[in-house]
């Protein structure tokens, strides 16, 4: 596959350090984001750590196609002994979304509210679905049934890497069509920067870096009170 990409992530206006980390890399066609859980102590580090086990999985599999549930598990546990050590009462954590781009196909694993979205044909879809509060409690109610959730909760997460328990990671396989347009992204992006904006400025930028940049920078215009992290990979071509 004929992959363009670029990344590009910011502080914002509010936060003291970036909890967001990039993946970004076109030699082993691993592309996705994640964002250390804030309130916890580490996010950082959890977030780096996540991404680093990662690339090294991946990197590890010599050009075979990797489990990236296993990879996902492998990040997990790595990221629990980290947490032993930086914060052992509270642990560590961190989302993550990302995609392999091989053979004509994306594979996507994800864990938390960090977004990845596809656009193709004018299509723009969400092909993730955060795991929070609000989202499992819409899932599991009763339609027409009165919902009521707590505005400090409803976007807390029910899942992230760096759980000292089993970790249930979405997988999902997607055939890819060449002129298709991915995006990965942060929280601090999608809670800024409505999905109806994120495609028409993923459509409309002719490169890569020219997305990601005009993203992170509308999410830090507008507040910027988180971090905000884009990666954008743009599918030329489906041949090798």
């Amino acid at each position: 596959m004929k992959l363009r990409s670029a990344a590009q992530t910011d502080i914002g206006k509010v936060r003291l350090q970036n909890q967001d980390q990039i993946l970004c890399q076109p030699a082993l066609a691993l592309f996705g984001v994640a964002d250390g859980v804030g309130g916890l102590p580490g996010g950082a580090e959890a977030a780096e750590c996540a991404v680093r086990t990662l690339a090294h999985v991946v990197k590890s599999a010599n050009g075979a196609e990797p489990d990236l549930q296993l990879a996902m598990e492998t990040a997990n546990t790595a990221v629990v002994r980290l947490g032993e050590l930086v914060s052992p009462e509270t642990g560590i954590g961190t989302t993550v979304t990302i995609g392999l781009f091989r053979g004509g196909k994306v594979r996507l694993a994800h864990v938390g509210d960090s977004r990845a979205y596809r656009l193709r044909d004018g299509q723009f879809l969400a092909m993730t679905e955060d795991h929070t509060v609000e989202v499992e409690a819409r899932r599991k109610h009763t339609p027409g049934e009165y919902l009521l959730l707590n505005a400090q909760s409803r976007h807390t997460l029910t899942r992230c890497v760096g759980q000292p328990v089993p970790l249930e990671t979405d997988t999902a396989v997607h055939t890819a069509a060449a002129g298709e347009r991915w995006l990965f992204v942060t929280d601090g992006v999608t809670r800024l920067v409505p999905d109806a904006e994120l495609a028409g400025l993923l459509a409309r930028e002719k490169t890569p870096a020219d997305a990601v940049r005009t993203i992170t920078m509308m999410a830090v215009e507008r507040g910027g009170y988180d971090n905000a992290t884009a990666v954008a990979v743009f599918v030329d071509d489906l041949t090798d």
